[in-house]
């Protein structure tokens, strides 16, 4: 997993995902192929999102 790959680009590429799927525009092979990189994104975004949540909390409690 890119570890520098930015959550907003993360979420930009779901979105193009799922944009292809809903317009039928990938292949049954194609669809395989970006169904596991949209798994991937979406670990990536809740990885970020719990990493930065605890850094918050961590923050707040030193105050």
């Amino acid at each position: 997993m890119e570890e520098n790959v930015k959550y907003e680009q993360a979420v930009s590429e779901l979105e193009s995902i799922v944009r292809k799927m809903e317009s039928d525009q990938l292949d049954i092979d194609t669809l395989a192929e970006q169904l596991k990189r949209a798994k991937q994104l979406i670990q990536l975004c809740k990885d970020k999102l719990t990493k930065t949540d605890e850094e918050i909390k961590k923050i707040l409690e030193e105050e």
